[in-house]
């Protein structure tokens, strides 16, 4: 016993013992380690080799989902900032397409949202039928020829009404478990001033998936390259001043990001990227002469249908144009195309009977074709708003006479009321009532409007002068006024207008350029005539039309500030202008009495056939002071007779209007006669 306590107490065997049991602790550890990490390393190639594919098959599905959200437009205002087009916010109807739908219950949803809206809804916005509902739901089934097509996308949510009443939220929000695949959601929508002002000039929005069908879209929005990241729902720029700025209106998308996992369920927060607003546009017109230069085309056509005496009457005349233009700026003031329908109607489902209405005029009159307000059987009947210049030609026609020296400002032409030419003078045409004016030289020969004078001094002389080529060297002098080539504005669909004295093969050279000397032969927009007028107050400087004056930030801040651009300068010498400015300051108008001012003008009255019958266009050009022009106004009413009676007094309303807002002498006269304009 006290033989192994002896052993026990020996110091070397109790640090030979310690010793051993550190070093099993020691390689325990170890083993323990060196276990664990095999079994990570297996477990790491076992995910790596075996259930790697899975696992990256998980991790796709249990990401992150972005919905993009629409951008936020650019608003548009006049001049002085008053807003014409706007962002606001509404409810609106969406219809989503789901796999389980059949056609007899989408059909009955579409009748049963008919009774909704016409019991719930606000007019005019409560007349959507069933079957215009059922195109808006884009599921391929057309209700009225009772056809089914392949949907054009199924993954998208269908606009189906905007603008939704309280009414129509609550009766829908109440059942919704009986109005399936139905969500309401707010938004931005383009609003309209409700005059409405301007509106063709503006134009108007229409959702981008049908701004790129391949059928009835156009060519910017079919090329993808100019619509990344574009949603199929979203509006955009349809026409006018929409589709012309659309890159800077537009904004960009935001987004909303939505961690889901592998069935697509939510599993996290929402975190949101908000869209860029647009850029806002400033445009070059004032809302108050606009709507002076409007209300004056309507005032006219009644007083045309309603007159007595047989000089103004003109009981088929229904539309009218007008463009107002700065001579020192080229900006635009005015651009009326009348008759106008209201833009906010494309913020929906458009009737097929309101589309049908307003169809022959949603063009701007003022650049291409439109038509008057008539029913589309009789259009045919009726001349587009693409006239003959007629008589305003001819103070061109006079310089282009003295510059090419087949007369001089003081050269004397007996006109007798009649001139015959062509082979054995076999043709013949005579002045406005036959009348004769004696021996008069180029200014009086525009005063009086002498056709024969035109014809003999210009349109044969031309011709005698380069024979086949004499139509190239008209057409050269026209272009450089602004006729016969698009004005230079941007406006999408800008016509060209047509020189017929070019393309006419069925008359002989000379008497076509005989007919295009006093304005028969070549129809050209009201924009083109403006800016000839504003060519001929600047005597030769053709400045580009200016229809926007300025581009910010959503936020107020300056992008851009639009400068006057000279597209070409024409010279001639003074006498030459002298002589035309002073024929155009005789000529007779109506509407003009007690003008303050020294203005310089020249009445048309275009004749052509239209569905077998021959009708006179009312056409007029002027500009003011003479001295030192500042506005040069031109003005078309198709079927309107006289320009003198049914086209000038539109004009003097639209010179008085900018007098009173910014002075043709340069000093606004305003509402009570003060320097500063209202």
């Amino acid at each position: 016993m006290f033989g192994n306590k002896k052993a026990n107490d020996d110091p070397q065997q109790q640090e030979a013992a310690k010793r051993s049991h550190f070093t099993f602790r020691v390689n325990l550890i170890f083993f323990c380690t060196f276990f664990f990490f095999s079994i990570l390393i297996v477990r790491l190639a076992v995910l790596q080799f075996v259930e790697g594919s899975q696992l990256k098959a998980e991790e796709a599905n249990n990401t992150k989902m972005d919905t993009p959200i629409g951008p936020i437009r650019g608003n548009i205002y006049d001049r002085g900032g008053a807003p014409l087009a706007f962002t606001s916010s509404t409810q609106s109807l969406y219809f989503r397409m789901e796999s389980d739908q059949k056609k007899d219950d989408v059909i009955t949803l579409a009748r049963k949202l008919e009774e909704i809206f016409k019991e719930h809804g606000t007019p005019p916005n409560n007349l959507l039928g069933a079957a215009e509902i059922i195109k808006e739901m884009d599921v391929g089934y057309d209700l009225d020829k009772n056809t089914t097509t392949a949907p054009s996308y199924s993954f998208v949510p269908r606009r189906l009404k905007s603008g939704l009443s309280n009414d129509e939220i609550a009766f829908i929000l109440e059942r919704r478990d009986e109005l399936k695949w139905l969500e309401i959601m707010e938004e931005s929508i383009r609003t309209y001033d409700n005059g409405p002002i301007a509106a063709q000039l503006i134009g108007y929005m229409r959702p981008f998936s049908t701004a790129r069908e391949p059928n009835n879209g156009l060519p910017f929005y079919k090329n993808k390259d100019n619509t990344k990241g574009y949603l199929d729902t979203e509006y955009v720029g349809y026409d006018g001043i929409e589709l012309m700025y659309q890159e800077e209106l537009r904004g960009k998308n935001g987004s909303k990001t939505y961690p889901v996992n592998a069935s697509q369920k939510i599993i996290g927060k929402v975190s949101v990227k908000a869209p860029e607003k647009g850029n806002n546009l400033y445009l070059t017109i004032n809302k108050n002469v606009q709507e002076v230069a409007e209300q004056a085309i309507i005032d006219q056509l009644a007083a045309a249908k309603s007159t007595s005496n047989r000089s103004a009457s003109a009981p088929n005349a229904r539309a009218g144009y007008a463009v107002a233009i700065e001579v020192e700026t080229g900006k635009v003031v005015a651009m009326a195309s009348m008759p106008d329908y209201d833009p906010n109607i494309w913020n929906g489902v458009v009737l097929t009977s309101e589309y049908n209405r307003i169809q022959p005029f949603i063009n701007n009159g003022t650049i291409t074709s439109a038509f008057p307000d008539y029913p589309p059987a009789e259009l045919k009947n009726h001349p587009t708003s693409v006239v003959y210049v007629g008589s305003i030609i001819k103070p061109l026609s006079v310089l282009i006479g003295l510059n090419e020296g087949l007369f001089g400002v003081d050269t004397l032409y007996n006109d007798t009321g009649e001139y015959t030419y062509g082979k054995d003078n076999g043709s013949k045409l005579t002045n406005s009532d036959r009348a004769s004016y004696g021996y008069i030289n180029a200014a009086d020969a525009i005063w009086h409007s002498s056709n024969t004078f035109m014809s003999a001094m210009v349109g044969y002389k031309l011709h005698q002068k380069y024979g086949s080529q004499s139509a190239d060297v008209w057409e050269s002098y026209l272009n450089k006024f602004g006729l016969g080539v698009p004005s230079g504005s941007g406006l999408p669909r800008e016509n060209a207008g047509i020189s017929e004295f070019k393309t006419n093969e069925k008359e002989s050279m000379q008497s076509r350029m005989v007919f295009a000397s006093w304005g028969q032969n070549e129809k050209y927009t009201t924009m083109q005539m403006a800016q000839y007028a504003a060519t001929l107050a600047s005597r030769g400087k053709k400045l580009k039309p200016l229809l926007v004056d300025k581009i910010e930030t959503y936020e107020g801040q300056p992008v851009q500030t639009m400068e006057p651009v000279v597209m070409e300068e024409t010279t001639f010498p003074k006498p030459y202008w002298d002589s035309v400015i002073k024929g155009m300051e005789k000529v007779f108008v109506t509407g003009f009495d007690g003008f303050p001012y020294p203005y310089a003008r020249k009445t048309g009255t275009s004749t052509q056939s239209v569905g077998g019958k021959l009708i006179d266009n009312a056409v007029f050009i002027a500009f003011a002071p003479v001295e030192k022009p500042k506005l040069a106004i031109a003005v078309v009413v198709p079927e309107g007779g006289f320009g003198s009676w049914n086209a000038a007094p539109i004009a003097r309303k639209i010179f008085d209007a900018y007098d009173q807002y910014y002075g043709l002498d340069g000093v606004p006269k305003g509402a009570k006669g003060t320097a500063e304009a209202p």
